[in-house]
C-alpha cells in the first residue's frame, strides 16, 4: 500500500475520529445532522476500482457505521453515498436524516446550513463509537 494522505477539503471540513476496520472515519464539522465519513485506505477514485476484498470490508465498516448511526441519533433514515465530485479520493458518506432535521426531506448535500460541534460534543461521539464499535474503531493518537 502506498502513502496515505487525507484531501485537504475533508481534512478542513472534518474532525479526524479515528479508523474504522481499514478506512479513516471523520465527522463533518456541522451539528445539524450527524454526518460521518468512510475514507478508505486506496488509491481507488471509484468503488469498483477496489479489489473485491477491500470493498467487502469496506461495505462491513459502512454497514457497521450506519448501524451506530441510526439508534444512536435517533434517526428516520440513513443517506449513505459515495459521490466524490468534489472531491475525488474514494469517501463513503453515512448521513443520519430526521423528520425534524433543518432540511427534512430536501437533500442535505452543498448546504449552507451549519452549526460547528463542540469539543466535548465531539469527545461523546468518539466515546459511543468506542463503547459500541469496540476493537472495529480505534481513536487516532493525536
Amino acid at each position: 500500500m502506498t502513502h496515505f494522505t487525507l484531501d485537504p477539503q475533508l481534512q478542513k471540513d472534518c474532525f479526524t475520529l479515528g479508523t474504522l476496520g481499514d478506512s479513516l472515519l471523520l465527522l463533518l464539522n456541522n451539528a445539524l445532522v450527524p454526518w460521518f465519513i468512510l475514507v478508505p485506505h486506496t488509491e481507488a477514485i471509484e468503488l469498483f476500482e477496489m479489489d473485491r476484498d477491500s470493498r467487502l470490508a469496506l461495505q462491513r465498516d459502512t454497514d457497521a457505521l450506519a448501524a451506530f448511526v441510526k439508534p444512536t441519533f435517533a434517526c428516520d433514515k440513513l443517506n449513505v453515498a459515495s459521490i466524490g465530485n468534489l472531491v475525488s479520493q474514494l469517501h463513503v458518506h453515512v448521513v443520519g436524516r430526521r423528520r425534524d432535521d433543518f432540511c427534512w426531506p430536501g437533500v442535505v448535500w452543498g448546504r449552507p446550513e451549519r452549526e460547528d460541534y463542540t469539543d466535548a460534543a465531539v469527545m461523546e461521539i468518539a466515546a459511543a463509537l468506542l463503547a459500541q464499535l469496540g476493537d472495529r474503531f480505534s481513536l487516532l493518537d493525536h
